[in-house]
């Protein structure tokens, strides 16, 4: 014995003979399917894997390239399906592929600047807050709250400054009302027009 030993490999009786001789027509089909002859290559590999495992079912004498293309083309088409399956869970419905990866604890977590200022506001401000219609309440967020340029909110909200600015006018007037009460019994804060 020289010491090298060359793996052989060992198919059922007939399959070499019946399988192999198709393997070119395989790659044929399989790079008109799949335009890549990496995947190509991938896909005639699955085939005859799957022909090897079907092998004791093929009926001896039929035509054994209709059949090899019959698994090389459910495969490719199992393979888009799956595919396609995961393209559109993942962007369709991004949130659940996170909750598919990391559970539901991303949920629970809030976003640092989000909790930061959610704690620094009384709970009268946040009722207040929370009686304003969306509209005003994001420019009052934004604004106020985040001090964002009233440009960069109005790109943010795609309105015009001017709506911008008409709506946190409105919004500060109803939130003034509605907090005359809290600030004056809380901070000793009126409005100058009131106090004189």
């Amino acid at each position: 014995m020289n010491g090298s030993t060359t793996p052989t490999t060992h198919y059922p009786e007939g399959f070499a003979a019946e399988v192999l001789p198709h393997r070119d027509v395989l790659f044929a089909t399989a790079l008109r399917l799949t335009r890549q002859p990496g995947d190509a290559e991938d896909l005639v590999q699955e085939t005859m894997v799957r022909a090897l495992g079907a092998w004791d079912r093929f009926q001896r004498g039929s035509n054994c390239r209709a059949w090899l293309i019959r698994i090389l083309t459910n495969s490719f088409i199992n393979n888009y399906r799956r595919r396609r399956r995961h393209l559109r869970f993942a962007t369709e419905h991004p949130e659940e592929a996170v909750s598919a990866l990391y559970g539901d604890s991303h949920r629970i977590a809030r976003d640092p600047e989000e909790q930061l200022l959610s704690d620094a506001l009384g709970d009268e401000v946040k009722a207040a807050l929370e009686t304003l219609g969306d509209d005003y309440r994001k420019v009052v967020e934004l604004a106020d709250l985040r001090g964002i340029r009233y440009r960069d909110i109005a790109a943010r909200l795609g309105v015009p400054i001017g709506t911008v600015m008409s709506r946190l006018f409105r919004a500060r007037r109803q939130l003034e009302r509605l907090l005359a009460d809290y600030a004056a019994s809380d901070y000793g804060i009126r409005r100058a027009a009131a106090a004189a």
